[in-house]
């Protein structure tokens, strides 16, 4: 098994976390391309974590530069690997390194290719998910696949509790990865994605990003849950309904199986848990809202027999 040349491009705490598991290989990483101002959720960026530990750093922009491609030959680059950095990589840059370009993408392919894979899935109601590790090509997530993990969906997941599920499942994908190119780069797995079955997701929010209260509660409560990376910032948004003159944010719901017949959007009786509210079908428990930047328990400013309206 021979010592590999590793670059790593990515970002946030599954760049982070890609690091550590690869500095514990004993490869050596080249360096790690990342932003120094992008505040991954925690404690620091990729690039102050690599910056720690000893690594060279570089800019990420640099990947769509075709002249990083020579800088990666010199450096007798073997694999690049890029963990959720959002930055498109040049044709030249993809073919420099001597066994491949890598991308781990949190989403089972050929399906859910594209952006907030997870998102799309739990609004969609999907039973599970996965996560794909695929050689890259110039279109985007096109790439043959080397390695998929599948996992099921928990029935109250969310985008950020899916994210880590992806992000944790992508890691040991990748140390696999690592290891076969070490002992035997020929046998690194490269299947044909199956075109027929591509879904591709570009930045769009489904419904525009408004709640339509006539919809089954099903629906509502898996918008809310698709959009919930509390404490942070969710790349949708969350969905909204109006009160008067109000943008509500819906943050946290769930479904109560209790039908109903009041109107749409109606509010219902509430306690410490939440507010309920009626859908299409069934009351949903609401228990956290937004408005004006702040969180509140729905009780503040939601009375009962008050209708909420559709967002727009």
């Amino acid at each position: 098994m021979r010592r590999l040349n590793v670059a790593l491009v990515g970002e946030d705490s599954a760049g982070i976390q890609a690091l550590r598991a690869l500095a514990q290989t004993g490869h050596r990483i080249v360096a790690v391309l990342a932003s120094p101002s992008r505040r991954a959720p925690g404690a620091m960026t990729l690039w102050e974590a690599a910056r720690n530990l000893g690594y060279a750093t570089w800019p990420a922009p640099l990947v769509k530069d075709p002249s990083l491609a020579e800088r990666l030959t010199t450096a007798e680059v073997d694999i690049l690997l890029n963990v959720h950095s959002l930055f498109i990589i040049s044709r030249d840059v993809l073919t420099a390194p001597r066994v491949g370009s890598f991308n781990m993408h949190p989403g089972p392919l050929p399906r859910y290719a594209g952006l907030n894979s997870v998102c799309w899935a739990i609004y969609r109601g999907e039973r599970a998910h996965g996560v794909t590790l695929h050689e890259m090509v110039p279109e985007i997530d096109a790439g043959p696949i080397a390695y998929q993990a599948v996992f099921a969906l928990d029935e109250n997941e969310t985008g950020l509790s899916l994210t880590a599920k992806c992000v944790r499942a992508g890691v040991e994908l990748m140390r696999r990865l690592v290891e076969t190119a070490a002992s035997d780069p020929g046998a690194i797995p490269r299947l044909a994605q199956d075109v027929s079955r591509r879904e591709y997701f570009g930045a769009e929010v489904p419904q525009g990003g408004c709640l339509v209260w006539s919809r089954p509660s099903r629906d509502v409560v898996n918008f809310a849950r698709a959009c919930d990376f509390t404490p942070f910032p969710s790349p949708w948004g969350h969905p909204r309904a109006r009160l008067g003159d109000q943008t509500i944010g819906l943050v946290k719901a769930l479904c109560l199986g209790e039908a109903t017949s009041a109107l749409p959007g109606t509010i219902g009786p509430g306690g410490d848990a939440g507010v309920r509210v009626a859908t299409g079908d069934e009351w949903i428990l609401v228990s956290r809202i937004v408005t004006a930047g702040r969180y509140l328990h729905p009780a503040t400013i939601l009375r009962t027999g008050n209708r909420l309206e559709d967002g727009r």
